[in-house]
């Protein structure tokens, strides 16, 4: 199961699965540990990951005095933002990688302003973008 569906599903198996945004396993441990010894819970940062942030945005911008009460104090908020600034980092990391191989797949076929016409960007960006699908592509076929 993907951290997404899990996440969707609200089906949380645990850390590894909730944190599989993160590069290996000794990150994965040393957040755990940072959200356990903070008092956060496996589902509040499930759940916070699942909406992207949004309840701890609506509670920051409310201006209630305890906002970060229901989040476990300033340290968890804290850390909960930045695990939600890691997991957005990995979506558009993983976006981009996709972009760049769709993009050099349409410059075998079309020209690049053609492309860049259809994309709403220069024709300069689409080289750009495309250098790294390249690359991307290259690394999968050798040995």
């Amino acid at each position: 199961m993907t951290i997404f569906n899990g996440l969707l599903d609200s089906e949380v198996s645990g850390w590894a699965e909730v944190l599989a945004h993160r590069s290996d396993d000794a990150a994965i441990a040393a957040v755990k540990t940072r959200f356990v010894e903070a008092g956060v819970p496996l589902e509040l940062v499930a759940d916070t990951l699942r909406d992207g942030g949004d309840a701890l945005h609506r509670a920051a911008a409310s201006g209630h005095p305890n906002w970060t009460a229901r989040f476990g104090g300033l340290l968890a908020v804290a850390l909960l933002a930045g695990e939600v600034a890691a997991y957005s980092s990995h979506l558009v990391a993983r976006a981009s990688a996709v972009r760049s191989v769709a993009v050099d797949s349409l410059l075998e076929d079309f020209s690049a302003v053609s492309v860049a016409a259809k994309l709403g960007v220069s024709r300069q960006k689409v080289y750009e973008i495309g250098r790294g699908g390249a690359r991307l592509r290259e690394s999968r076929t050798r040995p």
